[in-house]
Formats: C-alpha cells, structure tokens, sequence
C-alpha cells in the first residue's frame, strides 16, 4: 500500500493529501511496458544467439527423434536379414523345385517389381526423418510383395507335387506280363512284316509271347475306357491312366475288369489269347501319349534291371515278323 503524502496550506493553514497526477501515472505505466518488452526483445535476441541451449522438453523430443531413428535402422537391418533367407527360398523355388516339378520359373522382375502409379509415400514427406521413414516403409511394401508371391508359388508347387504324385502312380512303369512267364519278347515297335497282310506295316507295340491265359497287368492306376471285342486286336482292353496317357492290351482270352472300373498298376485286367489278326498266343501292348504311339519300350524302369532293359532292347530292335 503506497504512502499519503501531505503538504501544509499556509492560506487555510492546514495540511492537505497530495493527489497524483494522473498523466504522470500514464507516462509511468507507459514506460514500464515499453521496458518490459524492450527487456523481453533483449532476452530473446540473447537465447537465440547462445549455441546449444535447449530447453527440457525440446531434450525430451531429441532424445525421442533419435530412439527413432536407432529403432528405423535396426528394422532395415532385420529385414535386410529376411530378405537374405528369403533370397535363398526364391532361388531353392526357381532351380529345384520348379524345375522339378516342370513350372515356368519365377522371373526377377515378377518377384521384385514395385508399386507403380500414384505416390504412396507422399504422405510421410515433408518431415526431418522423412526419408528413412520413406525408405523403410517402400523395403517393407516390397518384402511383403515378395513374401505373397512366394507364398502363393509355394502353393503352387504343393499341388504340383499332389498331381506329380498321381502322375507317378498312374504312368506306365511296368511290363504287362511278367519275365517268368514269358516265351520270348516277338516283336518290337517300328516297321514289321505283318504276319497276315504279308506287308511291311507299322508295328506300334511290342508282343509279348505266353501260353493262354498268362495273366496281364495294368501297368498304371488307370480307368478302364474300353473292354470290348474288335475286329483286328480281337478282345481288347484299353486304359486311361489320365495325364494325357493310355494304354492298349490286344488279343486277350478273356477280361477281368468292366468299363469304368478303376485298376491300380499290378492289378490282372485280362489272359493272354490269340484273338483278332494274331497267329499265336501273346499278348499285342501298346502306349499312346496325347494321341500318339509311342515306344512301349521306355516305360518299363519299374520292374526290370539293367541288364533285362538292355537285354530287351535289343530284341525289340530285330527287324523280326510281328504276331499280328
């Protein structure tokens, strides 16, 4: 509280208060203000021209920017670490299991192509740290792409290794008669003298010559197609053993199976006869591939040695007179 000042009035002989002048007060109040913030002035002038001092908060939020930045470099070198075994999963896929498999290779720019079009980052610029916040984020896009792709290839090679283990079931592998009861092996594949026709014909099997009623196998998984008498390979039994594959058995004495009826490779299907155009008990088979004869001599690597295949490939050779 200010003091009251008082002064003596020699007229009234008394003394009286001093009142305050009021533009005094003014210029006084004025003048503090302008010194509060020519002092203000100063000492912000001084703070921005002293190096290196920093408030707590500001310490706080550089200490924070920089646990940032450290944790952003550790999940590029984790990464960099995922894509290395990642790398060795492409390369297994491509050169073994694809190939295996007989799949079209994955190329590089299928597995590392970006993302074209508009700008996805554009959101994450304009800031200090932005471009390591960028660049890890575009790695992480681009290692999760490559991650679906492999993903789904693998998927891919699954129900390529199911079917491939269908194919390896279903293909052709053995002889349709077994050694033990073989007579000889009569006739290859190729051009033969028909024994009926009495002309160079082709010949598009190989006849297996056996007594009468010598059991006959499927030589795959199969679906019976036909089972019916013919008029040149007299009773007949043909196979469909899917994956574009059949097989013929001509000239047989009787059936075993019925159209339709589905046979696993070893399982009797017929005899041996002498049916049709044939001149002596055997047994006329046949492989067709999409359509086409092919030589029945390369699918027998299920049942035979070494020395039987050669063996057999030589017979085949012979430019001998077919059985029908």
């Amino acid at each position: 509280m200010s003091k009251v000042k008082y002064y003596y009035d020699s007229e009234t002989l008394s003394y009286r208060k001093i009142e305050p002048k009021k533009g005094k007060n003014l210029a006084l109040g004025v003048l503090f203000l302008v010194g509060i913030v020519a002092m203000s002035f100063v000492l912000a002038l001084v703070y921005l021209n002293i190096p290196n001092v920093e408030t707590p908060k500001e310490k706080a939020y550089k200490r924070e920017v920089e646990n940032m930045r450290f944790q952003y470099e550790l999940l590029n070198k984790r990464m960099e670490e995922v894509v290395g075994v990642l790398e060795n999963v492409e390369d297994r896929d491509n050169n073994i299991y694809r190939v295996y498999f007989e799949a079209n290779p994955i190329t590089e720019e299928q597995r590392r192509s970006g993302f074209g079009g508009v700008n996805r980052y554009k959101n994450l610029e304009g800031y200090e740290n932005s471009e390591i916040i960028t660049e890890t984020t575009k790695n992480l896009d681009q290692l999760s792409k490559r991650l679906i792709i492999q993903s789904k290839s693998l998927d891919e090679i699954a129900t390529l290794a199911k079917n491939k283990e269908a194919l390896l079931a279903s293909i052709p592998a053995i002889q349709p008669v077994k050694n033990d009861d073989l007579k000889r092996m009569a006739s290859g594949f190729g051009k033969r003298m028909h024994p009926i026709l009495k002309y160079p014909k082709m010949h598009n099997g190989m006849d297996f010559s056996a007594p009468t009623s010598t059991e006959v196998f499927a030589t795959g998984n199969a679906v019976i197609k036909k089972a019916r008498r013919s008029s040149g390979f007299g009773n007949l039994i043909v196979l469909d053993h899917g994956f574009g594959y059949e097989t013929y058995y001509a000239h047989l004495n009787e059936f075993k199976v019925r159209p339709g009826q589905k046979v696993k490779r070893g399982e009797i299907i017929g005899f041996v006869g002498n049916t049709g155009l044939s001149t002596a008990p055997h047994l006329h088979y046949e492989v067709h591939k999409n359509g086409k004869v092919v030589n029945p001599i390369n699918f027998y690597h299920g049942d035979l040695t070494a020395e039987e295949y050669d063996i057999m490939l030589n017979q085949s050779a012979l430019e001998n007179q077919s059985l029908d």
